[in-house]
């Protein structure tokens, strides 16, 4: 089954890397991102994927030749100016009946067999995965009094969830593809014909969208406690499910 992995866009919160490189190349200790995203996926039994390039695809052709020969990797140019919907979009004729995708700049440590059970039992056409929305600062919490009980350093938000990719997708969606924006054409023209479903993780997810970014998660993978990294066991379910819709 082919996993999709969005690595088109300009970048723009990266720059100026961005300039010279696809964000999806940033390193972290040493490694591209986009590296670290592949191996997550490949531990779990995924080694077939499509890259959506556009903005410095040269890099990525550059990058990849020649290496991880266990793997099978096609680049397809998806246009320097596409959107994320229409970069997917791209891809169709890349992708089986049953496909994963995400974006190149998050990790997480995502069961992947569990998010196809997810997806099969809802019998929905694209499943994405959903993370609670952590706040990026610390906050004061006080009594009515004004005193100040204690400090929380970027608490969970409740209640509140966020689009973290790591999508499964019938090739079915494609039917009802609309727009040129993942998330604000795509996903709710799937959702608007309740074909649209989430698979809710708890655990670590996080994208690295600036230079702090970076440094946190390169303190993660060399302190030795980068959770993106510890899930080893390949996927049985979708490879069941990958000769037909689920």
């Amino acid at each position: 089954m082919e996993v999709v992995i969005l690595c088109g866009g300009k970048g723009t919160r990266s720059y100026p890397f961005t300039e010279y490189f696809p964000k999806v190349m940033m390193p972290i200790a040493g490694t591209p991102i986009l590296v670290h995203l592949m191996r997550l996926y490949a531990r779990q039994g995924f080694k077939h994927f499509v890259l959506a390039a556009g903005h410095r695809q040269e890099i990525l052709r550059d990058y990849f030749h020649g290496r991880f020969s266990d793997w099978r990797i096609d680049i397809v140019d998806t246009g320097a100016e596409s959107d994320t919907g229409e970069r997917l979009r791209r891809c169709e004729p890349y992708v089986g009946e049953t496909f994963l995708a995400t974006y190149g700049d998050g990790l997480g440590d995502v069961d992947l067999q569990q998010l196809a059970e997810a997806h099969e039992k809802s019998g929905c056409l694209t499943t994405l995965t959903a993370v609670p929305l952590r706040s990026q600062y610390g906050v004061v919490m006080f009594d009515e009094s004004g005193r100040v009980r204690e400090f929380r350093e970027k608490p969970i938000i409740e209640n509140c969830w966020i689009n973290a990719g790591f999508f499964m997708f019938n090739h079915d969606a494609f039917r009802h593809w609309e727009g040129q924006n993942l998330e604000t054409h795509v996903l709710p023209a799937l959702a608007r014909h309740g074909a649209l479903n989430t698979y809710r993780h708890y655990g670590f997810w996080k994208s690295m969208d600036t230079s702090k970014d970076q440094h946190e998660m390169e303190s993660l993978y060399r302190d030795g406690s980068a959770p993106w990294t510890e899930r080893q066991q390949p996927l049985k379910v979708i490879k069941r499910a990958a000769g037909g819709r689920p």
